[in-house]
């Protein structure tokens, strides 16, 4: 268990769901953590977590649609660790209207959390890799929604389809200035976290029928759990992926084989 020691990671939106599971799954192969949410007061249960298995961990506030937020902590990583070799872009803003319901403002506040703020996170995280010198690979967060449309998910599946894109000529960038960074996406389904138990909640709906019904969009026949994300993650943040760059992994159950 040891793919990424002497690695450091930073992860946002850490404190829960695919963030929380991507930084533990990333310690337990070895690397020192840098957690990140856009509030003080949620990171205690990822801290205890990553103490558990004695990482190195430490949690910095973090809006990522703030250009200042990202240059703070990005010189914070490369005083306090040296270096940044591996980025999670997992901060999300989900919005389950469609384009009727969905006012400018909510569009505009999707798009800068899901796309801006993966934009700053990927332009800093290479300033900071290329200066720190030894390479490094950048992972967004994507998802079934940016491969096929939802019609009641209007700005999640155009921000997250920009997502993919984004990737792409970010990984075109780097490949070819010879930068040694990778960039990729892991798109996956489904995937049973707080965030979706509390949306079922707060839509009256039984949890257990919620998920079942859920899961079977799904030929698997059921939701993802975080871990299983992660590790793809841990996958993509590896020496095994050393020719991976541009690659979107679709990890959903066969929702986009239908």
């Amino acid at each position: 268990m040891d793919k990424l020691t002497g690695k450091v990671a930073l992860v946002t939106g850490a404190v829960a769901g695919i963030g929380a599971a991507s930084a533990l799954a990333l310690a337990r192969e070895g690397a020192a953590l840098v957690v990140t949410h856009h509030e003080s007061g949620h990171e205690e249960d990822v801290l205890d977590a990553l103490a558990k298995v004695e990482a190195r961990a430490e949690f910095v506030r973090l809006d990522v649609t703030v250009e200042d937020d990202w240059r703070r902590v990005m010189e914070s990583t490369l005083v306090g660790h040296g270096r940044l070799d591996v980025l999670v872009n997992n901060a999300e803003r989900p919005l389950p209207k469609n384009i009727e319901e969905t006012s400018y403002a909510e569009w505009c506040d999707v798009v800068a959390v899901n796309l801006h703020g993966a934009f700053l996170g990927i332009k800093y995280a290479i300033e900071a890799m290329r200066t720190a010198g030894h390479g490094g690979a950048i992972i967004n967060i994507g998802s079934v929604m940016g491969v096929v449309a939802d019609g009641g998910q209007t700005a999640y599946c155009a921000s997250k389809a920009g997502l993919r894109h984004l990737t792409r000529s970010a990984a075109l960038h780097c490949a070819e200035a010879g930068y040694g960074i990778r960039v990729n996406c892991v798109s996956p389904g489904f995937v049973r976290t707080p965030a979706l138990e509390r949306f079922l909640s707060e839509q009256g709906v039984a949890l257990d029928d919620g998920l079942a019904a859920i899961g079977r969009l799904h030929p698997m026949g059921r939701l993802a759990t975080a871990e299983e994300i992660a590790a793809g993650v841990v996958y993509l943040a590896s020496d095994a992926a050393a020719f991976a760059t541009g690659v979107d992994l679709v990890l959903d159950g066969g929702f986009t084989i239908r």
